[in-house]
């Protein structure tokens, strides 16, 4: 059964990786692939929560570093070297490698982990972008067997994961902020009722 489903990745993966391949996808994918390109969009809009998203966004903004540092704990550290799995491009014949090799191991995917994490992060609790997130997060996943070094099944198992990790941690950052509101209204309460006395 194991090797069944190992074939039918390998298919996957080259149907991803040479059937799908053209002009357009390989100017497109590598790019969107390296983190590096998308390091300063995540800073200004980190930056935008911290400044001007209110309370709600400091919260969230402190919410998005502890997620991304466990995300990637969780992926990079601990089950990638759980479960060893080496990657297509050192695994596999004519693989097209579009972006520079590694020899860290390939499940689950990081990018889909980490990318997975902060769309469901966010979109939990800023439903209206739910569907950019999730495409921005779609297209980033997909670009890792493109570019030759995932396998299909790693950015499956990254997305759900992430996901998973995302929800958890919105519900608790909703939580936390709900917390704070109570405490506000509260407040408020107990200052009109005192003020009215006064009166």
């Amino acid at each position: 059964m194991a090797h069944f489903l190992y074939s039918i990745d390998v298919q996957i993966f080259y149907f991803i990786n040479h059937t799908l391949s053209n002009p357009v996808f390989d100017k497109f994918f590598p790019f969107i692939t390296n983190f590096n390109n998308w390091i300063i969009v995540y800073v200004i809009l980190w930056l935008f929560l911290l400044i001007y998203g209110g309370r709600k966004g400091r919260i969230v903004a402190i919410g998005i570093l502890l997620l991304i540092t466990a995300s990637d704990q969780l992926s990079s550290n601990l089950l990638k070297n759980l479960f060893q799995r080496i990657r297509p491009n050192n695994a596999l014949p004519n693989v097209r490698l579009l972006v520079g090799a590694t020899s860290s191991y390939s499940f689950p995917s990081s990018h889909a982990v980490n990318n997975f994490a902060i769309a469901t992060f966010l979109a939990k609790i800023y439903p209206k972008y739910k569907w950019m997130l999730f495409t921005i997060a779609s297209l980033v996943a997909f670009s890792r067997p493109y570019v030759g070094v995932h396998y299909f099944s790693d950015i499956l198992a990254g997305a759900v994961i992430g996901a998973i990790l995302g929800y958890v941690f919105a519900l608790l950052i909703i939580k936390i902020n709900n917390y704070f509101d109570s405490r506000k209204k509260l407040k408020l309460k107990t200052y009109t009722r005192i003020t009215t006395k006064e009166l």
